[in-house]
């Protein structure tokens, strides 16, 4: 099979095609034949030598894949039925980014009724770790604020953003959200951002109180961290919660744990990719039950900013590490 490999770590040009042998699934595993996969920011990491794979994972990056099911042990976790033929998207512990891909059973899912391949593709990553942070870690909805809780994402252009604002915009919650442009503000917006703060321009600590009548936010989506976290506690409501998937903005912060007493306030964070199977698998059945009816009704569809070749991941790369780019980047076999 063709395969996108990391030759060393290093920048986008590093990414070749390659010649791979057809991998072979193991128990519990399937293969399917990759028509698209997803572009993500832990794959830029991975190729700049800073996210290795998790122990026994492929070495070609790639998290996500749409395709066709066509062999493997279908005898175990199948909560969704699946079948030799079928069409399918799966989050991938690794090896995206070639013309065949093992998964995990437990971690496929039915492509959704009406999407496209490169549609259903760029899914997984994306919406497994926004209802683990947002929705499971950050409870959205059953805090103190109940029902009508709100959220701030940071970064809500980049793929996590715009679902976090679609998903939580479709399930009743007043959203707010940071972008660096108003190219993109006007896009969060767009997709149900109740306002957008341009973070070069405005504070967005300002900003979110100001329209929450002084209260802040009841749970903040975080990919930056760094000096963020600190303004992130003070936008934050009476036992509001801060969920950090990223660290763009640096690792080290400066907290004052007296804030986090007196206004019990959460400080939390997650990586999904090293996380045992039987919990992705649950995120996964979740996802099905509550996120796939509203994908397949049309009130939430995945935003893709540009399809590329396969043969083209270094320059899928290359305009993820500019932010040029609003959505997901995708490649196509």
């Amino acid at each position: 099979m063709q395969a996108i490999e990391i030759n060393h770590p290093g920048a986008a040009d590093v990414l070749q095609l390659t010649q791979r042998p057809v991998p072979q699934p193991g128990m519990g595993e399937v293969l399917i034949k990759v028509a698209a996969a997803g572009v993500n920011r832990p794959d830029v990491f991975q190729r700049q030598g800073h996210y290795a794979p998790p122990p026994g994972a492929s070495d070609l990056p790639g998290l996500e894949v749409a395709g066709i099911l066509v062999e493997g042990d279908l005898t175990g976790d199948n909560p969704f039925g699946l079948k030799h033929g079928d069409s399918v998207c799966a989050l991938l512990a690794g090896g995206g980014y070639a013309e065949y891909a093992v998964a995990p059973l437990a971690q496929c899912l039915p492509v959704p009724t009406g999407f496209s391949m490169i549609e259903a593709a760029a899914l997984p990553e994306n919406y497994f770790t926004v209802w683990s942070n947002v929705f499971e870690r950050g409870q959205l909805g059953q805090g103190e604020g109940g029902v009508h809780e709100t959220l701030l994402v940071q970064g809500g252009s980049s793929g996590i953003g715009v679902t976090a604002i679609q998903l939580a915009h479709a399930l009743g919650h007043r959203v707010f959200a940071t972008a660096g442009s108003a190219e993109k503000c006007a896009a969060c917006e767009k997709l149900g951002a109740e306002c957008a703060i341009n973070y070069r321009e405005q504070d967005f600590v300002t900003v979110v109180k100001q329209a929450t009548d002084g209260r802040g936010v009841d749970v903040i989506l975080d990919m930056v961290a760094g000096d963020y976290i600190l303004r992130e506690l003070d936008a934050l409501a009476e036992g509001g919660r801060l969920v950090v998937i990223a660290t763009l903005g640096g690792s080290k912060a400066s907290i004052d744990a007296a804030t986090i007493m007196r206004r019990r306030l959460t400080l939390t964070g997650s990586t999904l990719r090293a996380r045992p199977i039987a919990f992705k698998s649950a995120l996964g059945r979740q996802l099905h039950d509550k996120v796939w009816p509203l994908l397949e009704s049309g009130r939430l569809r995945p935003v893709i900013h540009q399809v590329f070749p396969a043969a083209e991941a270094a320059k899928a790369h290359a305009l993820m590490e500019s932010s040029a780019h609003i959505g997901k980047l995708m490649l196509q076999w």
